[in-house]
């Protein structure tokens, strides 16, 4: 065997209906090799926040313990995603007035201005996680993406800003913690699916990534390379479900089957006469479901999520400028005909998004599916971080100066390590009473 000593990364993935560990790195030729993985089902989790906070940690030590069997690996540290119907976004414009007109703008004055942007008053329990710098204006001169080293006597920027509840991110924190692990990172869901799915081409041309989860489906749009808007609509998969088991009039676990097996997004594609028969309830005898009655259960519930994602494009200001359209990830992706349903809805060429082309040959397949494109984005975002840390080792500190100023312009775009240490610090001072 080729001998790796790549750093190992875990992602958890915890979802509202499976929590996902994956371990993975590196290879040599530069794809994701994966090691291991586990899943378990997510009973405490609902739309994205936990509700449980027993079930949800026995869920990822489950997955954690058949990722370390699978993988031979110990696993200790998580890379780990959040999402929720809590993450919320809004636009926002800040400035600076400058001494000196004459002397280049500095590094330090462009992190004055961002972190200006923490100081927004924010409802009681809402907190900050990530300010995403937009476009910046120089005395007037709009469109300017780097501003280092340019004159002018004011700085002014538009900015994308990424709000959550703490109480969400502290109830995640808890379980990986009770869990036995330690949260190397918290990082948003939509961003880590969308280093698994999205090519640099889609990134620069404008596209909407929609993530359909169990318990939401999440948005971001691109354009330019840097996230535009974000979104979080809170219907997935599981309110598709329960559409299922009461139009059908059948318990939950036969409906979730017969969405997986026979479901599709697209009604007119299934013939009157086309049944399937699931098993009775005790003494009683089986059940024949039209699979166009399930098609048009599952349409009305789905056309209505897109149509909710149609408006958030529309809302972003981006519509026209998406030239790579949409895509679509996540468990709900796998659904029969989603691609072409979405496409008719919102006018726009739309593909489904599959982590496939960052995983070497030996994969197994299952990992290949959109429905890990989460788990599998944390692991990319790990390996894309131990290779700048390799970069930079053994430079002389100038050089590590200059490569650390595009790394924080990309950590920029994830959650901010004030709002992780935040969380900590209250753990702590918990733990010290």
């Amino acid at each position: 065997m080729e001998n790796n000593d790549n750093e190992i990364i875990v992602g958890l993935d915890i979802g509202t209906t499976k929590v996902a560990a994956i371990v993975g790195r590196e290879d040599l030729n530069g794809k994701i090799e994966i090691l291991g993985y586990g899943k378990a089902d997510s009973l405490g989790v609902k739309r994205g926040v936990v509700h449980n906070i027993g079930s949800t940690v026995e869920a990822i030590k489950t997955a954690v313990a058949e990722a370390e069997k699978t993988s031979e690996v110990n696993v200790s540290t998580v890379k780990v995603g959040i999402a929720g119907q809590h993450i919320k976004s809004h636009q926002h414009r800040g400035s600076i007035i400058r001494e000196n007109s004459e002397a280049e703008i500095t590094k330090e004055e462009v992190n004055q201005l961002i972190n200006s942007m923490y100081n927004i008053g924010m409802k009681p329990g809402e907190e900050i996680i990530s300010v995403i710098p937009q476009e910046y204006t120089i005395d007037g001169e709009a469109g300017i993406t780097h501003p280092v080293g340019m004159a002018g006597s004011s700085l002014e920027a538009n900015f994308h800003i990424i709000t959550g509840m703490t109480h969400a991110a502290k109830n995640i924190y808890k379980c990986i913690t009770k869990a036995g692990l330690e949260v190397d990172e918290l990082i948003l869901e939509p961003l880590t699916s969308s280093d698994a799915v999205l090519n640099d081409d889609e990134l620069e041309a404008g596209v909407a990534l929609l993530d359909v989860g169990g318990g939401t489906t999440d948005i971001a749009i691109f354009h330019d390379k840097i996230l535009r808007h974000t979104a979080v609509i809170p219907f997935g998969g599981s309110i598709v479900t329960d559409d299922v088991k009461e139009g059908c009039s059948i318990i939950r676990k036969h409906a979730e089957d017969l969405k997986l097996k026979f479901g599709s997004a697209l009604a007119n594609l299934n013939s009157d006469d086309e049944v399937v028969s699931i098993p009775g309830l005790k003494g009683r005898k089986p059940k024949e479901i039209s699979l166009k009655n399930l098609a048009s259960i599952i349409q009305a519930r789905m056309q209505e999520i897109i149509e909710h994602v149609n408006y958030e494009i529309e809302a972003s200001g981006y519509e026209s400028q998406l030239i790579g359209g949409i895509v679509v990830t996540g468990g709900g992706a796998q659904l029969k005909h989603m691609r072409q349903l979405t496409a008719y809805i919102t006018g726009k060429d739309t593909r489904i998004g599959y982590p496939a082309e960052h995983l070497s040959s030996k994969v197994p397949e299952e990992l290949k599916q959109p429905m890990y494109a989460t788990g599998i984005g944390l692991v990319i975002d790990g390996v894309r971080d131990a290779e700048k840390r390799k970069e930079m080792e053994g430079e002389s500190p100038n050089q590590k100066k200059e490569q650390q100023e595009p790394e924080k312009e990309r950590r920029s775009t994830r959650i901010s390590q004030k709002f992780l240490s935040n969380i900590i610090k209250f753990f702590d001072e918990e733990e010290k009473k």
